[in-house]
Order: structure tokens, then sequence, then C-alpha cells
């Protein structure tokens, strides 16, 4: 059962407020994602000028942003972990290397799709 709380423009308006506070801590927190927004604001141009497409414009700016969220998403498993302990642990040690392994997985395919359409 769902627990009771705001609904409507109310939850809509609250969760852009939440969103924007994660952003925000995200931004000031996390040096890879700010290396990785400038990653993303200067392949923007590129993508808008290689793309022959409108599929391909997608496809190029949609990997790089891929990045940002699969970034965004390993900071916070990194700290709920950090939350729980700074202990060693493997079970958090595990939880951290996924993550990391999961910002390197989507770097990789994102590196793959602009290869494709450069080189198609």
């Amino acid at each position: 059962m769902a627990k009771p709380g705001k609904v409507g423009l109310d939850r809509v308006l609250s969760a852009l407020k939440y969103s924007s506070q994660g952003l925000q801590a995200q931004w000031k927190h996390e040096a890879a994602f700010r290396q990785e927004v400038c990653l993303f604001l200067i392949s923007l141009p590129f993508a808008i000028w290689l793309g022959d497409s409108g599929l391909e414009r997608a496809l190029l700016i949609f990997s790089v942003g891929m990045v940002l969220i699969v970034e965004t998403l390993n900071s916070s498993v990194e700290a709920v972990v950090d939350r729980i302990s700074h202990e060693h642990h493997e079970l958090s040690g595990r939880a951290k290397d996924l993550g990391s392994a999961a910002v390197m997985l989507t770097l990789f395919f994102a590196a793959v799709v602009w290869l494709v359409i450069l080189f198609s």
C-alpha cells in the first residue's frame, strides 16, 4: 500500500525540488560528475554537427547523457554505502566497484556509438 503524501501538482513540484537538490549535491561533491558534464557540453555541438539525421543526433547526445545518469546512480550507491559505515566490508566494496563498472561500461558504449556513427 502506498504511503499517503502529496498528490497532483504539489507532488510534481516537490519532486522537482528534490531532484534539484540532488543535482546540486552531485555537482558540489562529485568531481567525476563535473568532468562528465563538461564532456557532455563539449560533445553536444559535435553531436548536432556530426549526426546526419535526427536519430543519429539523438543517439550521440543520449549516449553521453546516459553517462551522467549512471554516474548519478553510482554516486547514490556510494553515499548509501558510506552512510552505513566507512569500515572496509567486502559487500560495500563490491557495491562501489559495481557502480564504478556501470559508469565505465556506459562510457565504453557511448564511445562505441560515437565511433559507429562517425565511421559509417
